[in-house]
Formats: C-alpha cells, sequence, structure tokens
C-alpha cells in the first residue's frame, strides 16, 4: 500500500488499518526511531490529534486491530464444543488467529518484522502479549474449572505464545515458509502434555 497524500482533517475513511498500514510503510522504508507520530499523521492525511484519538503511542501503531483480533479467537474458543481436546481447540485458535490472505502476507511480514525486531517495539509487545495470554489461559481455566490465574492456564497462555512467536521468527527467517504449518507444527509439540488437561 503506497502512503496516502496528505490532508488536513479526519477523512471519512480513515480507520486504524489504514494508519496502521500507512505507518508500517513508513517505519519499514525509514526506520521506527526515524518515523516521528507527525509523519505518520501527515502520511496519513490526518491531524497529529486525531492520530492520537486511534493509538495511544506510537508503540501502538503497529498492532493495529490487535484488540478485534483478541475478541474474535475468544469468540472462536467459546464455540467450540467441549468435547474437543483443548490441545486441539488451543491449535486452532492459534492457526485461526494467525491466518493471513494471500494478498496481506507481505504486509503482515513487515509488520511482524517490526514487532519482533525493533527494540522500541518489544517491550510494547510484551504488554500486548498479556492480552493475548489472558484469552487463552480464560479459555483453559473454563475448561479445567480452574482461576485465570492459576498456574496451569498461566502456563497453557505463556506456552501457546512461545509456540507463536517461534513460529514467527521461522516464517520471518524463510519466506517460502508456511506460517500454518508452522503454528500447527509448534502446538503439536505441546499437544502430548496438554492432552492430560
Amino acid at each position: 500500500m503506497g502512503v496516502v497524500s496528505p490532508q488536513l482533517g479526519r477523512r471519512p475513511s480513515t480507520t486504524r488499518a489504514v494508519i496502521s498500514e500507512v505507518a508500517i510503510d513508513l517505519f519499514t522504508r525509514r526506520g521506527f526511531d526515524e518515523t516521528s507520530v507527525d509523519d505518520v499523521a501527515e502520511a496519513a492525511g490526518i491531524a497529529r490529534r486525531t492520530l492520537f484519538r486511534y493509538y495511544p503511542s506510537k508503540n501502538a501503531i503497529p498492532w493495529g486491530d490487535f484488540d478485534v483480533h483478541l475478541e474474535a479467537m475468544r469468540t472462536h474458543l467459546d464455540a467450540l464444543g467441549d468435547d474437543l481436546p483443548v490441545a486441539v481447540a488451543l491449535q486452532t485458535a492459534l492457526v485461526e488467529f494467525n491466518r493471513v490472505d494471500a494478498d496481506h502476507l507481505d504486509s503482515h511480514r513487515r509488520r511482524m518484522r517490526l514487532l519482533l525486531e525493533v527494540p522500541a517495539l518489544q517491550a510494547h509487545s510484551m504488554l500486548m502479549y498479556t492480552g493475548w495470554r489472558d484469552v487463552i489461559a480464560d479459555f483453559v481455566a473454563r475448561r479445567t474449572g480452574a482461576s485465570r490465574d492459576d498456574h496451569l492456564p498461566q502456563t497453557a497462555g505463556w506456552l501457546m505464545l512461545g509456540v507463536a512467536l517461534a513460529a514467527y521468527e521461522q516464517w520471518l527467517t524463510d519466506p517460502a515458509a508456511d506460517l500454518a504449518a508452522l503454528l500447527t507444527d509448534g502446538s503439536r509439540i505441546l499437544d502430548r502434555g496438554l492432552r492430560a488437561l
């Protein structure tokens, strides 16, 4: 996606996703630290104040509509039957959450490269991962009769996050790699331990 021509005021088509895409393009070309919030706002054709209505900080912009995706994962897990083993349910949710249309793969790869490789974003990512882990922990807690804050659900959340991050590191290293296959294979590594649930 090219950079949007600057305009003053809020355009009707401005969305969190559009701002994020414009920012990712700038961050990739110029560098994250070298790109200011004002640069992003100008490229998106909005005022700086308007940008902050969409995102609380520069570090949040590459995450796009992450909260919407978290709710979709929660809905996916809630809709699964209780007869489905926990490990299988988590594997399907992990793959579904990270499903990317072929025409968005390049953009997603640039987003994930920023999130996983830019030091300034890594600390913020840990905050974002908390919400992701909570969705996993809530599901495991519900299925096991535990509390979300108990050791088992929290461990499952961290383990699934580890699977996702390891898959993304491999995917970024090898452009020919299949992200869904990496996520599935990583989930299977955990299957034996989670199967007892």
